[in-house]
């Protein structure tokens, strides 16, 4: 039985570990910044620039660099061919009969 409980934990911990480090380079941008502070060194992937990047790097020791695991968006695909919808017709007005 503990072996099985020191199994199931070393499994969550290594799913937890890997999580982590996926997480580390944003796929949505496609620059990212390396910051070296106090606390160690940090990857911040939240610039869409590279001249955006290197105006945040001014204020803070930071290198900027192209992220490797950016994937860009699909845009969506316009349809030029497609042609406006005719306006609808108006409706009848109703015709009021004259009483005799």
């Amino acid at each position: 039985m503990r072996g099985l409980v020191r199994w199931v934990v070393g499994m969550g911990m290594i799913f937890a570990a890997s999580s982590a480090w996926a997480q580390r380079y944003d796929p949505s941008y496609p620059v990212c910044m390396e910051l070296n502070d106090d606390n160690g060194t940090r990857m911040e992937c939240m610039y869409t620039t590279m001249e955006q990047c290197k105006q945040g790097a001014q204020s803070m020791p930071g290198t900027c660099f192209n992220n490797p695991y950016y994937r860009p968006s699909a845009a969506p695909v316009a349809d030029v061919a497609a042609e406006p919808a005719p306006a609808p017709a108006p409706s009848p007005t109703p015709v009021k009969k004259k009483k005799r």
